[in-house]
């Protein structure tokens, strides 16, 4: 046992080799979390729509209160325009995102249900902005419209409910519901990086043992009082233990320094992240099992991890790949953590997070059984077991 954590504590020593080695293995994985941040959080509080209203009906009881109508939609600010050439001056110049022209004799064409009572848009081509300014503009034409015709061209009577409908009050309560999708978001984004730091750490850190066999460190230890068993069992040891270290800074960082909300208990988070770990460090075990130095261990793991996480859905969104992939998704256990994290957001049954965390351990077992049959059937004398 004393052997043991005395080649553990070599091992992680060795493995970092300083305070900067530490450093970029610790901040290497907070560099996800910025660009969710910046990516995500940019999006999750959109700019006020900038809207500017010519009023060449100015006085007009209709006309003047399509003004009032939109500066209560939010995040509409309106702007009150002299002319038309200067209203295609700031479209033009993105100063505005859509500019409405209200001609001369506008509210007398809606009274009278007339075809040409139509007010016109300026924005620039492919503008979302104006078809959602024209979909918020109709409904008020439409309630205006609806008033005209019960009063069957009544100027005077349309007037009169016109103010009345203008002065009303109405019970309505309104309450606000917090957004929670751009934490999530954020979240999901964040631990994809994670992901890929964490498998390219693992595979980083079990290398050292192809490096240390390669220096001839390895037979040096040997020769002291400890086993070659002893001597995986303490990379391995010491390649979780600095994962596990990787997923609390991580967390830490996202809920204290970003104060991002994951939308669900960081506990369960993280012992997802943990079990995940040794699925990074079974694979890793893999790929030192499968390589005969370090070059070819670094090129067997940018050979396995980039397309099995594009593929897992750890660095966009799984949905937005052809249905082939998909379906090869689930065969990574990149994908099962994910899905098991999205479940622990959106409040799925225990029972089918149990079914993502025994899916892991089952990877997890599959690999480092792969790693010791290889290691087992190596005759090469330079082989760990």
């Amino acid at each position: 046992m004393k052997d043991m954590i005395w080649l553990l504590r070599r091992t992680i020593r060795s493995m970092l080799r300083g305070y900067k080695s530490l450093l970029v293995f610790l901040i290497t994985p907070v560099i996800g979390i910025v660009l969710a941040f910046l990516i995500i959080g940019g999006s999750a509080n959109p700019s006020p729509l900038n809207v500017g209203v010519v009023n060449l009906d100015a006085g007009e009881p209709v006309s003047d209160g399509v003004l009032a109508y939109l500066e209560d939609i939010e995040p509409m600010e309106i702007a009150t325009l002299p002319s038309i050439g200067e209203a295609e001056k700031v479209v033009l110049s993105g100063e505005l995102d859509v500019a409405i022209t209200i001609p001369e004799g506008y509210a007398q064409a809606l009274i009278e249900g007339r075809a040409d009572a139509r007010a016109e848009l300026m924005a620039l081509e492919g503008s979302e902005v104006a078809f959602y300014v024209e979909l918020m503009l109709n409904r008020y034409v439409e309630n205006v419209s609806a008033l005209a015709a019960a009063t069957s061209g009544d100027v005077s009577g349309f007037e009169e409910r016109y103010a009345q409908l203008v002065a009303a009050e109405f019970g309505l309560r309104k309450e606000t519901a917090e957004d929670l999708s751009a934490g999530r978001d954020m979240t999901n984004r964040s631990i994809g990086y994670l992901v890929i730091v964490m498998m390219f750490s693992a595979v980083s850190l079990s290398t050292h043992m192809i490096k240390e066999r390669e220096n001839r460190t390895y037979y040096r230890l040997l020769a002291a009082p400890s086993s070659s068993r002893a001597y995986v069992a303490s990379n391995v040891a010491a390649n979780v233990l600095l994962l596990m270290l990787q997923v609390a800074v991580v967390l830490t960082v996202m809920t204290v320094g970003f104060g991002i909300r994951p939308g669900a208990p960081l506990w369960s988070i993280a012992l997802a992240l943990v079990l995940f770990a040794w699925v990074a460090v079974g694979l890793s075990l893999v790929i030192v099992a499968f390589s005969r130095n370090a070059i070819s261990a670094n090129a067997l793991q940018n050979l396995l991890i980039i397309p099995t996480c594009l593929i897992a859905g750890c660095m966009f969104p799984v949905e937005a790949m052809p249905t082939p992939l998909r379906a090869i998704a689930e065969f990574l256990p990149q994908r099962w953590l994910l899905e098991g994290i999205d479940g622990l957001q959106s409040g799925a049954p225990a029972a089918t997070l149990v079914l993502n965390g025994l899916t892991l351990a089952a990877f997890a077992l599959t690999f480092c059984l792969v790693a010791a049959y290889k290691f087992g059937r190596n005759r090469d004398t330079r082989t760990f077991i």
